[in-house]
């Protein structure tokens, strides 16, 4: 695999403009990760997972769902984001959905809060929400379990 020197430096780039400490991107089944001390490229789900108790050094991306819900379930919403979720538009607000409740495709389920930016994550299809997999304010990884629509 051919490192991308460049896009490394952007990323870092990036890290100081906005403050973070960490940021990840993934193209295909390549993840690039730059957190404060360096960066790792990995080849995706191939690749065991392991994190460190150092938040500090970075990690291959989590491709793995949660024990309590394989990500293949067909009606498994999975994270597209590295990022906090969020079952509420703001603090005091309804949740966007509950568990038991009827969506449409297209409906608003949560939001996840990426780089200050709240991304709406929308129902792929109709259903019932019969698993939320998360709690609000939890940080998410890319390929995290979410909730499950049957």
């Amino acid at each position: 695999m051919k490192i991308d020197e460049k896009a490394i430096r952007k990323l870092a780039e990036l890290l100081d403009e906005t403050h973070l400490t960490e940021i990840e991107v993934a193209e295909g089944e390549q993840v690039i990760r730059v957190a404060r001390g360096g960066a790792v490229i990995s080849a995706g789900a191939a690749m065991p997972v392991s994190m460190a108790s150092d938040p500090t050094i970075p990690q291959a991306a989590n491709l793995s769902a949660p024990s309590t819900v394989a990500g293949n379930h067909p009606g498994a919403v999975v994270s597209p984001m590295v990022g906090t979720a969020y079952l509420q538009a703001e603090p005091g607000a309804p949740s966007f959905v509950q568990k038991g409740a009827t969506v449409k495709a297209g409906d608003t389920l949560l939001i996840i809060e990426a780089m200050k930016v709240m991304n709406p994550i929308k129902a792929q299809k109709g259903g019932v929400v019969t698993q939320i997999a998360i709690e609000n304010g939890q940080p998410v990884e890319f390929g995290d379990v979410l909730m499950v629509i049957e």
